[in-house]
């Protein structure tokens, strides 16, 4: 195993709700899984919005995690290609050299803005799944003994 961090990008078009949950849910699992320094996190908007979606920050607080203090952000091109992996929300029409090792991940969630509260939930339950199966794919080498998660 390299001493150099799996750095992860997650990201949509607006870097407001998916995107959002997913950096936070990845953020807990590297805690989870004792892999602070290990695995860097990014995340950004190809189009940013002003702020988190009010309803995304009231669903994450259901699971007692603040993106109250979020702020949606841009994501270079560059940044991304610097990446093991990339995942994308299911809105990105993004382009990417893969020659540079990056593995690109597409989700296809469901934009939660405009949405009702129960499909919200139901969105962020499925982007809390796939952080956990991502960091299974690559936690085990990341630790070199095979990180378990804690529940």
């Amino acid at each position: 195993m390299s001493d150099d961090p799996v750095r992860v990008a997650l990201l949509c078009v607006q870097n407001a709700g998916r995107s959002q949950m997913a950096t936070a849910f990845a953020e807990r699992e590297r805690e989870r899984r004792g892999l602070e320094g290990r695995v860097e996190i990014l995340t950004g908007g190809t189009d940013p919005a002003d702020s988190v979606h009010d309803i995304v920050v009231e669903v994450m607080a259901e699971l007692d995690i603040d993106l109250s203090d979020r702020q949606p952000k841009s994501i270079s091109t560059a940044e991304l290609e610097s990446c093991d992996y990339v995942a994308t929300m299911g809105c990105s029409t993004l382009e990417l050299d893969t020659s540079t090792g990056v593995e690109i991940r597409d989700w296809a969630l469901t934009d939660p803005h405009g949405q009702d509260l129960e499909t919200v939930r139901a969105i962020r339950d499925e982007v809390e799944g796939n952080v956990v199966s991502l960091f299974d794919e690559f936690s085990e080498s990341a630790d070199g003994a095979g990180a378990t998660r804690k529940e």
